[in-house]
C-alpha cells in the first residue's frame, strides 16, 4: 500500500465553464516513491464554520442557519459542502491534479447560504479523502483503499466563490418558490402590469412597509 499525503495548493474560479465551477489544485505525494498506476479519488468537502471570525453583518445573515449569535456556542457546526471525484493518472513521487467542484446558487442548500453570507476573509475547508489506489503487483495490478484518516485543510478566499457567482449571475440571486406561491405572484405581476419579477417583489415589499 502506498503511503499517500494530500495538500491543496490553490483554487481558481473557472470563468468560462458552462456552470459555476471552482477548481482546486491538489498535490498528492507518495512517500514510498514507487510508481502509482492510477487513483480513483473521492473527496468529501466540509466547511469548518468554527474556524473563522464573523462580522456583525455576517452574524445577521447567518441567523437563519445558526440562530442568534449568543447561541452559536451550541449551534455553530461544520457544514457538508459537496462530494467530488477525479481520476488521477500514473505518477511516481508526487503529482498535482485539478479537482473540479461545481457550485450551486440554490439558497435552500445550507453551504450556499453560508458562502453567500460572507463578506470577505477565508472559508476554512476540510477535504476528507477516500477511493482506490491501483499499483503494480506480482500478478498484475494490486488494488488498495485510501485510508479513511487522510485529509487536507485549506483556507479558501471567500471572494473566489463570490467571483464565480458574480460572473455567471451578475447582480442577481435565485430563490425557489412553491408552485402555488409562484402562480399568485404571477397573477399579481400581471394585474399590476409590472414588467419584471423584481418590480413585483418590490411592490409587495413597499406595501408591507406601508402597513408597518
Amino acid at each position: 500500500m502506498s503511503r499517500l499525503a494530500f495538500e491543496i495548493t490553490g483554487v481558481r474560479a473557472e470563468r468560462y465553464a458552462v456552470v459555476p465551477l471552482l477548481t482546486f489544485r491538489l498535490r498528492i505525494t507518495d512517500f514510498d516513491d514507487q510508481p502509482v498506476n492510477a487513483i480513483a479519488l473521492r473527496a468529501q468537502i466540509r466547511i469548518e464554520t468554527t474556524r473563522r471570525h464573523y462580522t456583525g453583518v455576517e452574524h445577521e445573515r447567518l441567523e437563519d442557519l445558526f440562530g442568534i449569535p449568543q447561541r452559536w456556542g451550541e449551534t455553530l457546526r461544520s457544514l457538508l459542502w459537496t462530494h467530488v471525484s477525479a481520476m488521477v493518472p500514473r505518477f511516481c513521487g508526487s503529482i498535482e491534479v485539478d479537482l473540479p467542484v461545481p457550485c450551486t446558487y440554490d439558497f435552500d442548500v445550507a453551504a450556499s447560504k453560508y458562502l453567500n453570507a460572507l463578506d470577505d476573509g477565508d472559508v476554512p475547508l476540510l477535504m476528507l479523502f477516500s477511493g482506490t489506489v491501483f499499483n503494480e503487483g506480482q500478478n498484475g495490478f494490486a488494488v488498495a483503499q485510501i485510508p479513511w484518516e487522510l485529509e487536507a485543510s485549506y483556507r479558501m478566499p471567500a471572494r473566489v466563490w463570490r467571483d464565480v457567482m458574480d460572473f455567471h449571475f451578475p447582480n442577481t440571486a435565485w430563490i425557489r418558490l412553491r408552485k402555488d406561491t409562484f402562480d399568485e405572484l404571477c397573477l399579481f405581476k400581471t394585474s399590476r402590469t409590472l414588467t419584471t419579477w423584481d418590480d413585483a417583489l418590490a411592490a409587495l415589499l413597499d406595501a408591507a412597509r406601508e402597513k408597518r
